[in-house]
């Protein structure tokens, strides 16, 4: 897993408690972003190694989670004709001429890249959401929000891939949306140490209170 990283005046408001006193499980929704094949798998075009060494933690999390009567929910990153058609920014300037058709094929609904990552602990009545942009709040790129609201969520715990482009930017929207945001230090994964300790000190400056998996399952349990 990767070394944490945060800048030490972050880490030292982190020693000091953390920014919420606790949840309450019934309120809260575990969000794990994009485990999927295609970031997950060995060759795939955007694998993030790292990434297989989180999903035990992962797993203990949402086990948790539900037993305590909270919600899990997986998201796919899906590129389709109309995600391709609305966001040419991305796909024609930052997805790269020599990946892009590899990308789309990759993350095109029904594809073995698309699919979750078969190490996942994946319950029945955990929610599965596709999102076609980075972060799930994005107005268009998924009806996650609507979901969280219908099932009376305020508080969401990150973990995922990659931890400085998709999950942060979910985790960000999240917040400045008024959920309470808890983002895992062992339980969110990049490319780099460097990318991944540089999220999690903005993070924690501003918008999350960041945790690693033994704390996170301790609030639960004393919920």
């Amino acid at each position: 897993m990767h070394k944490a990283g945060i800048a030490d005046e972050i880490r030292e408001r982190i020693r000091r408690g953390g920014v919420f006193d606790g949840l309450i499980p019934c309120e809260t929704a575990h969000i794990v972003i994009d485990l999927q094949n295609g970031f997950m798998g060995k060759g795939q075009v955007m694998e993030v190694p790292m990434a297989r060494t989180i999903v035990p933690n992962v797993n203990r999390i949402s086990a948790a989670l539900r037993a305590a009567g909270g919600s899990v929910v997986f998201t796919q990153h899906t590129v389709d004709d109309e995600a391709i058609r609305t966001w040419p920014i991305f796909f024609e300037h930052f997805c790269g001429r020599k990946r892009r058709t590899s990308y789309i094929e990759a993350f095109t609904a029904g594809s073995q890249g698309h699919a979750l990552w078969p190490e996942l602990d994946v319950a029945h009545e955990d929610l599965v959401i596709l999102k076609s942009r980075f972060g799930a709040f994005v107005p268009g790129s998924s009806d996650l929000h609507v979901r969280l609201q219908e099932r009376g969520i305020d508080t969401l715990i990150i973990s995922g891939t990659l931890s400085h482009v998709c999950c942060d930017a979910t985790a960000r929207d999240a917040m400045m949306m008024n959920y309470k945001v808890f983002f895992i230090t062992d339980a969110n994964a990049t490319t780099t140490d460097a990318e991944h300790g540089a999220t999690l000190t903005g993070l924690a400056s501003a918008f999350c209170d960041v945790r690693d998996t033994q704390s996170i399952l301790g609030l639960i349990a004393t919920a």
